[in-house]
């Protein structure tokens, strides 16, 4: 008697009825699931009229996906609309969806090594030469055990025509950056700007002005590229706040307290004004990876996204079980490089630094600081600093409090303690803290 086969239908329940009652799961999964993935028919039935929807970007529901089953002729095999009902249902929300899909992958991979295993058996009671039949086996175990999202190996030909199409382009336009530019003619000169697939971390001890210094770049980058800012530390009107003091020139306690003057409304209503022709979007309700990924995905779809900003990595939760925190951060940080490179996007992270600096006599950061995991360090493309040497000046920290008037210029130090593709080295920029303004010293 055949044993059956390794499958999960409470899983694939789930997974499905899941995808059903909420739209925007689908960017989440239809990476990594495959039809051939799903044990039972009508599920495989049901899966491929839901990637149908999705590839015509028509919302999923109950009643488009019903219809899209009909209209194929394939409703009453996946038990008709009943069925979809009790799917839907069923199903609760879930933020950790992937780890249902993660299930039935590893049981559809089973299922692959258990029929190469049966094939092998049977070859071997034929004719067959047995180096064949190992040389199979081997092959199809592989198959089975890889993922099978896994893109195809590319022959260098097809690489090398788009790599000469991309650099004649540059060369015809003239264009100097290979990126986005940062809005900072010194640090793109170093760094060539932000490129689609890199990894940038912006790292610092607290109150050093990292979030500062990335709703500025945000700010820059959105006059010709399309920006998403994920907030996991603070409320986004907080950060809108800040955008408004460093556009309009208006101090930050005064915007938080309302101790305005006339001008300063309508220097905000202007600023405002501005702002809102940016192509800028904002969350601060996403707190898991796959969340902060099918989001990026739906943005992607929908609006063409360039850059997101993530504000802040340690967080980020973990979805799954680690066995420490520094696995769980290491993780995150491969998963954030491979959205950069699977969205062909920019994905920048920022990330707190451990006290260690503070404990040295030259308090500036290094790559050695990046608190809790120092796989950072390699999945990042580049690794900035934001570092003011006046943060550490005791004797002028009560010279440099904002006061009446204009506001002190001090020197922002971006230590580049990474660059995968160009030199290391530091640029300095201007700071206002009292604006939250960065600025170019140019």
């Amino acid at each position: 008697m055949d044993m059956v086969m390794p499958h999960s239908l409470e899983a694939e329940q789930v997974v499905l009825g899941v995808l059903i009652n909420d739209k925007d799961k689908i960017y989440e999964v239809e990476d990594i699931l495959n039809l051939d993935d799903f044990y039972y028919e009508n599920h495989k039935v049901i899966y491929r009229g839901i990637l149908n929807l999705r590839a015509r970007e028509i919302n999923i529901d109950l009643i488009t996906l019903s219809e899209e089953l009909k209209s194929r002729e394939v409703l009453e095999k996946c038990n008709g609309i009943t069925y979809l009902s009790k799917l839907s249902s069923s199903a609760v929300y879930l933020s950790n969806i992937r780890n249902y899909c993660e299930i039935i992958i590893d049981k559809a991979s089973r299922r692959r090594v258990i029929k190469a295993c049966r094939k092998a058996i049977d070859e071997s009671h034929g004719e067959f030469l047995v180096d064949q039949v190992v040389e199979e086996l081997e092959d199809n175990i592989h198959k089975a055990y890889s993922s099978a999202a896994m893109e195809d190996m590319e022959p260098i030909m097809d690489t090398l025509e788009s790599t000469i199409s991309h650099i004649e382009k540059r060369y015809l336009d003239k264009r100097a950056l290979e990126g986005i530019s940062t809005g900072y003619k010194d640090l793109d000169e170093v760094t060539s700007g932000l490129k689609a697939g890199e990894l940038v971390i912006i790292a610092a001890r607290p109150s050093m002005g990292k979030t500062a210094f990335a709703l500025n770049l945000a700010q820059h980058v959105s006059k010709e590229a399309k920006v998403g800012l994920f907030s996991l530390e603070m409320p986004k009107n907080q950060l809108v706040q800040r955008m408004l003091s460093a556009r309009c020139l208006i101090s930050l306690k005064n915007i938080q307290s309302g101790n305005l003057e006339e001008d300063h409304l309508n220097k905000l209503i202007i600023g405002a004004s501005e702002l809102s022709k940016r192509k800028i979007f904002i969350d601060d309700t996403s707190t898991t990876l796959p969340t902060i990924r099918g989001k990026a995905k739906t943005l992607k779809q929908k609006e063409g996204l360039d850059v997101i900003i993530i504000d802040y990595l340690q967080l980020i939760e973990s979805v799954g079980v680690s066995s420490s925190r520094e696995q769980e951060v290491a993780k995150i940080s491969r998963e954030l490089k491979a959205m950069a490179k699977s969205l062909k996007i920019t994905v920048i992270a920022l990330a707190q630094l451990s006290r260690a600096a503070e404990s040295r006599n030259d308090p500036r950061p290094m790559l050695s600081d990046l608190r809790e995991s120092g796989s950072i360090e390699q999945d990042a493309d580049m690794v900035l600093f934001p570092y003011r040497e006046s943060y550490y000046d005791t004797e002028n920290k009560d010279k440099n409090k904002e006061e009446e008037g204009e506001a002190p210029k001090e020197i922002m130090e971006i230590i580049i303690g990474k660059n995968r593709n160009g030199e290391v080295r530091n640029v300095n920029l201007g700071w206002i803290g009292k604006y939250q303004r960065v600025l170019g010293l140019q």
